[in-house]
């Protein structure tokens, strides 16, 4: 298998980490695929901005195909299947000779923040045609894509459940960080980005300061007001294989979505992997939200958070946390990736008339 990262969708701006990230791209792609596991490699395309330009996007499709095409026959692959998650490098759909081409849609790339809408949509929707198979995490990018391929198949994200529902186990320890932390601990963990309202952290932590606002990840807006809170504790990205620990600090998680059309067609994983650990759950109202009934409470704004998550303390038992991790017990990663190779194989089997 042969992994190829290209440089994201985002602009570049001139800030020392995106001027990071470039300098550790250009010194990638000039490398060859690297073996990083058995039988897995990986390697980088170049990728230039400012795709708004004829020229660029030109430029950009033939090193990308000279370079894939040179890896390929380096590698010796054959019977190829191309598979895309993001639609920028969709242009060596069907230009590298392989049997089938597959498209996994997570979000509606066009509506992420920094990027160039129109330009990403037309990307998006010239993949989604030209895949011979395509899979959308819900039914929102499904009813979309669908306008494009009559083959798109909704597979929704899985969760690492063995991982997570540690949470709930005695021998779980809480982090040292975290034991003096005062309670209860209303938590969030994942990238503070423009996706989430900031406003309804800042009224919860100000209506309630004999709460602990527990941020966990990276923060990549404004959140100096936040900051100036005594009650909210900010302890960066940790570990993925420490999140049961952090997660059994936390008495309510919260998903406080700003409401944008990209949230309406998104999926967070972090909902998943909050009931995988058991957590009572209060978020704004978006579609994936409300697949969960009862086990999300959903709140509009910082008074109905509090109210929500007043009412989420109050009302949390054993058996509910039991409740919120047997809806995503079989949810798995192992049954997601099992469900998408099925269907895989059955179009390439179709194909060869087998």
């Amino acid at each position: 298998m042969l992994y190829v990262e290209a440089p994201g969708l985002k602009k570049p701006r001139a800030s020392k980490r995106d001027l990071g990230k470039i300098v550790e791209k250009l010194r990638l792609t000039l490398q060859p695929p690297q073996l990083v596991a058995p039988h897995f490699w990986r390697m980088t395309l170049p990728q230039m901005p400012l795709r708004r330009f004829a020229i660029i996007r030109y430029g950009n499709r033939m090193l990308s195909q000279f370079l894939m095409r040179r890896a390929i026959r380096r590698l010796d692959f054959e019977d190829a299947v191309a598979w895309f998650h993001v639609p920028h490098p969709g242009f060596l759909a069907k230009q590298l000779g392989e049997k089938l081409t597959v498209f996994y849609c997570i979000d509606d790339y066009s509506k992420l923040p920094e990027v160039d809408g129109i330009a990403v949509q037309e990307m998006d929707d010239r993949l989604t045609a030209t895949a011979d198979i395509v899979f959308t995490c819900n039914r929102a990018l499904m009813e979309t894509h669908s306008r494009h391929n009559a083959k798109v198949h909704l597979s929704p994200h899985g969760v690492d459940f063995d991982l997570i529902a540690r949470a709930t186990s005695p021998e779980t320890e809480i982090p040292e960080e975290a034991k003096e932390l005062r309670r209860p601990v209303i938590g969030w963990w994942g990238v503070l980005d423009a996706r989430v309202d900031i406003s309804i952290l800042e009224h919860v932590a100000v209506a309630r300061s004999e709460w602990t606002i527990l941020l966990i990840g990276r923060v990549a807006v404004d959140v100096a007001a936040l900051g100036r809170l005594a009650n909210v504790v900010f302890v960066g990205a940790k570990p993925y294989t420490e999140l049961p620990r952090w997660a059994k600090a936390i008495d309510v998680c919260v998903l406080p979505y700003a409401q944008s059309a990209l949230i309406e067609r998104s999926s967070p994983l972090k909902m998943r992997e909050y009931l995988a650990a058991g957590k009572a759950i209060v978020a704004t109202p978006f579609p994936e939200a409300r697949i969960f009934g009862p086990l999300v409470q959903i709140a509009t704004d910082g008074p109905g958070f509090v109210y929500a998550i007043e009412e989420a303390l109050a009302m949390d038992t054993p058996e509910r946390v039991v409740l919120r991790q047997k809806a995503v017990e079989s949810n798995t990663w192992d049954k997601t990736v099992e469900d998408i190779l099925e269907k895989v194989e059955a179009e390439l089997r179709a194909r060869d008339g087998t």
